[in-house]
């Protein structure tokens, strides 16, 4: 492993660090002020117009529950953003450390972006289904 300085260290933490305040910034701002009263923050904007649930309807309120401990109702509000909230963890932890030695993000390949997106459609699909009525918020 070839020897970095401390000032390169620095500036390839800069963008992982940065990250990590940001998110932090809003998990304490979804903690502190509670989506479940109205008026804190604005509906989503694809279920006012269309009437459906998007795939990120309930995350808000999923991620105040959570900020409470409370992991059963998280789920039951967005479980499709409850169970990539690990994996978005462990591609953060891959970033970082791959930042430190050779300083970019690593490339997704093709097939899992499109799995995933062919998973948030399914997801999206099924939640406004009647047959899908627990999948939504």
């Amino acid at each position: 492993m070839v020897a970095v300085s401390p000032g390169r260290a620095l500036q390839a933490w800069a963008a992982p660090a940065a990250s990590v305040v940001a998110a932090g910034t809003a998990l304490a701002v979804v903690a502190l002020v509670d989506p479940n009263q109205a008026g804190h923050y604005p509906s989503c904007p694809f279920l006012s117009v269309t009437g459906l649930y998007c795939p990120g309807c309930g995350s808000l309120r999923a991620v105040h529950a959570l900020s409470r401990l409370d992991l059963g109702r998280a789920v039951s509000l967005n479980p499709l953003a409850m169970v990539l909230l690990p994996v978005v963890a462990m591609l953060w932890a891959r970033w970082a450390a791959r930042c430190l030695g050779r300083g970019g993000p690593p490339r997704a390949a093709p097939r899992a972006i499109w799995a995933l997106f062919g998973v948030v459609v399914a997801f999206t699909v099924a939640r406004n289904l009647p047959a899908g009525a627990a999948l939504a918020p």
